[in-house]
């Protein structure tokens, strides 16, 4: 009880040197306490971007469709629809745009005062739910002052204002700065639209640049949040040095035909491994004999891989051993399989050993992963940033699944001694990942490996059969079992399950995840079990367009409820600027709210009635004399 009250003491000790008079308390209070009732802060989420940076920068840059929104609800009744379309693209791309309008002579000083004043308006809507000190820190830095003063501004109130509010204008445009405050405006603007970003994973793979996505993530002002992919667990391991790991992405990157990622992007050759390849498979094209290489010695070091760790339950995929060479051949389930390549490098006695010339290939790239400087701060970032589920607000956020039985019990899984299952195994699987970053211990390594593509793997929930797509031309041997989870999820009773399992309140929570496209133009829906779970992976990458026929989903949360953004089509930049083209997206209501959600409703919410219960009790210890006030 006495180490209880001095630690109770300490903590008034410590508040009391932040809050040293009984006045900054009662500031402090009424600040705190008039927070709580403000509207809620706007949430983004998205999944599945794999590497479409062009796609996700247009969406980034018109917030999803929400900026066009605002735009046509404040403009709407005196603008036309080619000056909003001209306007919106102003505020997506303005350098990009000020320079076409320069290059047209219409850059005056007239259109820099009309947008100016439009930009202006446009601000002061849209900032309605943010404090004075919250906004000092979304406008860009060296604007503040004059911007601030301008939002305050209230010239339909009062001539003198108004007069105030024009000389304002006029001034920036007079002294040449009426660029540099469109592009801070354009900037506020973006980070007025979207408080929190939720990603949730995949941003690798498929697309050719996945490096600038994260290169844009890091220097982004919204708060971000990741939920690793397994698409970002296996690039996490060969970024750590997991050789397993390095040929699983070098045969993904060959795979997908986007090597530039690897080259352009990270700095990492892959001439030695064509050279190699090409004198072995000299019938075919260089990159096709380069993913033949690299997919045989991911398959050995995958054996070995295996054969260290049972605990991954992974032993099905030890196939080499079962390739009869003789004849071409192998035997998976008692059913015999004409294989359609051979297998130049593979010792029938030891399938898994690689030879030399497969060793100094490995090594060598192994060297270029580690010592690639973006790579590795792309990696750092990732970890930073990310983890493998995330609890906000009351929403339940991962990528794919958590592992369930056929009756919707949670899977009861055993490693290191020890059994896991539903929260606690995520909470297990999310350390040894960090555990890898840490220690770099083979182990751990591997088991980024196991994350990638296990079947009980949280982050995959499917057993790939790359051996048998790549290898067998029987399409039936190539379909992939996968957890029960994703045919149990539109249950509700299992999605309530689910969510107390993870302390969330089942009545208000949501399940939020992606990895598995959802195919709108099959009749199929993200939206499961009523609403309470939705997997946003609508096919963001070009290749899962014409499977989805859409391009994407962004799952829009604000005061007011859940929105599903359906993104039909998506221009790129070079049209946006040229015709003034936009996303093209539909809405869907997920849920509203009876009630408009607060900042008192929200974690931070309860972060705040913390403070306020902590200085209550620092004002109370000023008042009975406990604690001096300075005065």
């Amino acid at each position: 009880m006495t180490n209880d009250y001095d630690f109770a003491a300490s903590l008034m000790r410590i508040l009391s040197e932040k809050y040293p008079t009984k006045e900054s308390i009662y500031e402090k209070l009424i600040y705190l306490q008039s927070r709580l009732y403000l509207p809620k802060d706007t949430e983004h989420f998205m999944s599945d971007l794999h590497g479409e940076y062009d796609l996700f920068l247009h969406i980034i840059n018109n917030c999803s469709g929400v900026i066009r929104e605002k735009v046509d609800y404040i403009f709407g009744d005196y603008m036309g629809e080619y000056e909003i379309a001209e306007f919106c693209t102003l505020i997506y791309y303005p350098k990009e745009k000020i320079a076409q309008v320069k290059s047209q002579g219409r850059a005056t000083p007239a259109w820099y005062r009309i947008n100016l004043a439009r930009l202006l308006k446009l601000s002061k809507v849209m900032s309605y739910k943010y404090p004075s000190f919250k906004m000092r820190e979304l406008i860009p830095n060296r604007y503040e002052t004059v911007i601030l003063e301008m939002l305050n501004t209230r010239p339909e109130d009062d001539e003198a204002q108004k007069i105030y509010h024009e000389k304002l204008l006029n001034s920036i445009v007079e002294i040449n700065s009426g660029e540099d405050f469109i592009y801070a405006f354009a900037a506020l603007i973006k980070r007025l639209a979207i408080h929190r970003l939720h990603l949730v994973g995949d941003f690798f793979d498929r697309g050719d640049r996945p490096d600038a996505i994260l290169n844009l993530l890091m220097d982004y002002s919204a708060n971000v949040d990741i939920q690793w992919g397994n698409h970002d667990v296996v690039w996490m391991g060969a970024a750590l040095g997991s050789e397993v790991c390095i040929a699983a992405v070098v045969r993904n990157s060959l795979h997908y035909n986007n090597t530039e990622v690897l080259e352009r992007g990270y700095g990492i050759t892959l001439r030695p491994l064509t050279i190699f390849a090409s004198n072995l498979y000299p019938e075919e094209n260089p990159i096709r004999a380069a993913e033949l290489a690299t997919l045989i010695i991911m398959f050995k070091l995958e054996g070995q891989m295996i054969r260290r760790n049972p605990d991954f339950k992974m032993d099905n995929r030890l196939l080499l051993d079962k390739v009869n060479f003789d004849d071409g051949t192998i035997k998976i389930a008692e059913k015999i399989y004409k294989l359609n390549e051979k297998f130049p490098t593979i010792d029938k006695n030891n399938p898994c050993a690689l030879t030399d010339d497969e060793q100094e290939i490995i090594s060598g790239l192994k060297s270029n992963f580690l010592e690639s400087v973006n790579l590795q701060a792309h990696v750092d970032f990732l970890y930073k940033k990310g983890g493998v589920y995330t609890c906000h607000n009351g929403n339940l956020l991962f990528h794919a699944n958590v592992p369930l039985n056929e009756d919707g019990s949670f899977k009861k899984i055993y490693f290191e001694g020890e059994t896991y299952s539903g929260k606690n195994y995520f909470d297990y699987v999310d350390r040894r990942a960090r555990r890898a970053y840490f220690d770099k211990k083979l182990k751990d390594l591997d088991f980024m490996y196991f994350l990638w593509c296990g079947l009980i793997s949280p982050i995959a929930g499917r057993e790939f059969r790359t051996f048998e797509r790549a290898f067998i031309d029987d399409k039936e041997i190539c379909k992939e079992p996968a957890d029960f989870y994703y045919d149990l999820i539109d249950d509700p009773k299992i999605c309530d399950k689910i969510l107390i399992e993870f302390g969330l309140d089942a009545e208000r929570g949501h399940i939020i995840n992606g990895h598995v496209p959802v195919r709108v133009r099959k009749g199929e829906t993200p939206v499961k079990a009523g609403g309470k779970a939705l997997v946003i992976d609508g096919g963001f990458s070009t290749p899962y367009h014409e499977k989805t026929g859409i391009s994407g989903y962004t799952l829009v949360s604000n005061s007011r409820g859940l929105r599903l953004l359906r993104h039909q089509k998506i221009a790129d930049v070079k049209t946006a600027l040229a015709e003034n083209k936009d996303i093209e997206s539909t809405a869907e209501t997920v849920e509203i709210l009876s009630r408009r959600m607060t900042i008192g409703d929200t974690d931070h919410g309860q972060g705040i009635r913390d403070e306020i219960v902590g200085l209550h009790k620092l004002l109370l210890a000023y008042q009975n004399g406990t604690i001096q006030p300075k005065s």
